[in-house]
């Protein structure tokens, strides 16, 4: 595994829900979910439900459960291990096995979970990463499920939003296009014509998000200090999100942003310290 995608994993193992009111001691939720969720392994459709459950666990990313007869089971072959949660019980883990491909504890069910979480009771579960390829109806989709209670706003703004990196200035414009994110800090949207371009240059490095799309990423040198994937951009967003489309943005935690002549204090989050 190459750097970029150590940093990568890295970025997505982080990711937890932080929709308010999933906060630690907050009730395990199992909801029906209306779409139609299929999910590939090595060109096998393994999963094809229209009767899926969908579990909000405090501080944990969404998760999918399908009754059995759905998942294709003469897949799946008890591993022999299982996995215990203070809240759910004990899971017992399968591997997934598609012709000459093996994922190893792929998949995990209660047989016997408490009555916060009976729902999920004979239903099944993948680790979302270990198949590879989900969709909503006809719609791919990455990293994890949507939550929905987790909203994504993009606004059109004149706002005065400067950028600067070791005192120099790398973007600034006053048609910024602000992104509000559940429980993330404020995200500002540069037209790439009012960023110093010159000062970037593209990096290998993608990352998911099942908000947005497919984000690739810029390291900026300004005299002479490297700045490793500072900034990122959408080219291609998910319908539900265009107006990023081909904007640039800065990670708040290590630039210093002033919007309307005011210096914003950095905001202390997992990417504070990422790259």
């Amino acid at each position: 595994m190459d750097r970029t995608e150590q940093r990568t994993r890295a970025l997505e193992d982080q990711i937890v829900d932080v929709t308010p009111g999933r906060e630690v001691g907050t009730p395990i939720r199992v909801e029906p979910w209306p779409r139609w969720v299929r999910a590939y392994f090595n060109n096998q459709a393994v999963v094809d439900s229209k009767r899926v459950m969908l579990m909000l666990e405090p501080a944990r990313l969404p998760v999918f459960y399908f009754p059995r007869q759905d998942v294709r089971m003469d897949l799946l072959k008890a591993s022999g291990r299982t996995e215990d949660s203070p809240r759910k019980g004990q899971a017992t883990l399968f591997d997934l096995t598609v012709g000459e491909r093996t994922a190893k504890d792929a998949a995990w069910s209660y047989e016997r979970p408490p009555e916060e979480i009976a729902a999920a009771t004979g239903h099944v579960a993948f680790y979302w990463d270990r198949l590879d390829r989900w969709l909503e109806e006809d719609d791919e989709v990455f990293v994890h499920p949507r939550n929905p209670y987790h909203r994504v706003d993009v606004l059109n703004s004149s706002r005065h939003v400067r950028i600067e990196l070791g005192g120099v200035t790398v973007a600034e414009t006053r048609r910024p296009r602000l992104l509000f994110e559940t429980g993330l800090p404020t995200r500002y949207y540069f037209p790439k014509v009012d960023v110093r371009m010159d000062l970037l240059e593209p990096t290998e490095l993608r990352t998911r998000c099942p908000y947005k799309g497919q984000a690739v990423y810029w390291t900026a040198t300004v005299e002479g200090q490297l700045y490793p994937d500072i900034a990122w951009s959408y080219p291609s967003p998910i319908p539900e999100c265009p107006k990023i489309e081909g904007l640039l943005c800065f990670f708040n935690e290590r630039v210093d942003i002033s919007v309307d002549g005011e210096l914003q204090d950095k905001p202390k989050t997992f990417w504070s310290s990422w790259g």
